[in-house]
């Protein structure tokens, strides 16, 4: 049998680097000192897992893949690894997919991968702990290919004998898996949107969806988590605040499912590493309707909102 494909290496070792990640940030929080640093400001948050967790998945991977850019969240030495940080491990089942056509000819350095080590800070640090998420997006040609979601507290509400934590992973023309898709109620409008970062154009936004229901939460891959297990029917987020690395792997699983992701004003996100890391217009997505819910973005909105 010929050896898998890189891209599907990459992302199995992904998937385990990602579950070493969620032990790395169980741990911290279970110690009880986070490390708390301001960076921008209260909402914009670091802890000793954001640092820890960033130096695993980018040492981990970058030992397996040296010529692939690795871009993370945060500001990091990257000399100071140590080896218990290192997670040399891939998922076997992962490896026995075949791996897309379009992509089995991908070299290491035409891939970019985006990390943001712990997707939701402000709310690990307020203990709510269901919207946090480590996301790793894999983009080749300029656009998100391939994504790893894990959540590290998923079912930690749901008894002593749950299995703490899961993850999610997608490859486009593949599908995604670790969940069960799920449609929002037909006929429903629910939005879900930013819990920490809203503003009165967010809100005039919303407000133009004329939605039943919104719901506030945090982290971009807990909002896409919503879409893909039907609690929500369109993320809506018309504000600078989001960057690459929050959007790709959210942007490649979602699009594996059939669902869309784009700025505000429709236009496709970009993720080579030259681009800029700021997603300055925004962040509109669905798994189903689209349409419906790009053509009732005011005007006012978009032209608020520069790419």
């Amino acid at each position: 049998m010929a050896s898998p494909a890189l891209l599907m290496r990459v992302v199995a070792s992904a998937y385990s680097v990602a579950e070493k990640a969620a032990t790395i940030v169980r741990n911290v929080m279970s110690t009880g000192d986070l490390g708390i640093v301001e960076k921008a400001g209260p909402n914009d948050l670091q802890t000793k897992a954001d640092r820890l967790v960033q130096m695993s998945i980018c040492a981990s991977l970058a030992r397996k893949f040296p010529k692939v850019t690795i871009i993370g969240e945060e500001e990091l030495p990257t000399d100071d690894v140590t080896e218990d940080l290192i997670e040399n491990g891939h998922c076997e089942e992962i490896l026995k997919k075949p791996c897309p056509a379009q992509y089995t000819g991908i070299k290491e350095e035409e891939l970019v991968i985006w990390v943001d080590p712990l997707d939701g800070t402000k709310e690990y640090t307020e203990g709510l702990l269901d919207h946090v998420t480590v996301l790793i997006g894999i983009a080749y040609g300029g656009k998100a290919i391939a994504g790893v979601i894990n959540q590290p507290y998923y079912n930690y509400e749901a008894g002593a004998n749950a299995v703490l934590g899961r993850t999610i992973w997608g490859v486009l023309g593949m599908g995604a898996f670790g969940f069960q898709l799920t449609e929002a109620p037909a006929g429903k409008h629910i939005v879900v949107t930013t819990r920490s970062h809203s503003s009165a154009l967010v809100n005039e936004c919303i407000a133009a969806l004329n939605p039943d229901h919104v719901i506030r939460v945090g982290g971009a891959g807990n909002k896409i988590i919503q879409l893909i297990e039907g609690k929500a029917s369109a993320y809506v987020f018309a504000s600078p605040g989001c960057k690459k690395w929050d959007t790709c792997a959210p942007e490649a699983i979602l699009h594996a499912v059939g669902g869309k992701l784009t700025d505000i004003c429709g236009n496709s996100f970009q993720y080579n590493k030259e681009v800029k890391h700021m997603n300055s217009a925004g962040v509109l997505a669905t798994l189903r309707n689209y349409d419906y819910y790009a053509s009732r973005i005011p005007n006012t909105v978009k032209e608020s909102l520069v790419p």
